[in-house]
């Protein structure tokens, strides 16, 4: 039975906006480097469209198992290490001025989130090293 308190359904939004916003960074690639004060060249613009991509898979399989009958602890799981991925790979971004500082409220965002998504694992009955 699924554990639908607060936690939850903050996880669905993060979910949902992680999708949402994956697919803006690849349908709209450009104007977010401008915005983060990145580099736009054609090789940079693709890979962070492919980026985005993975947001859309990763955001999608996280919603799909909160929204699905039964709990899908590894789907969660690997979500919320994704998160915590994004969140090194866009502050070590910053750090090398790749990206502004702005792109630190992304990277916060999702170390917030993989918090949250972990807990929820957790919550699920998951000790460490068990999916």
């Amino acid at each position: 039975m699924k554990n639908k308190k607060a936690l939850y359904w903050i996880l669905v939004a993060i979910s949902g906006i992680t999708v949402a916003s994956g697919l803006f960074q690849v349908l709209a690639t450009d104007f977010e480097l401008k915005v983060l004060s990145a580099e736009s060249t054609a090789t940079s613009r693709h890979f962070f469209a492919i980026v985005g991509m993975f947001m859309v898979l990763f955001g999608g399989m996280l919603l799909q198992a909160l929204l699905g009958e039964s709990d899908q602890p590894v789907a969660v799981l690997w979500a919320g290490l994704q998160k915590f991925g994004a969140s090194a790979a866009v502050g070590i971004g910053v750090l090398h001025q790749i990206f502004s500082g702005l792109a630190l409220l992304v990277a916060g965002f999702d170390l917030l989130s993989g918090i949250l998504i972990l807990l929820y694992w957790r919550s699920l009955g998951n000790p460490p090293g068990k999916g």
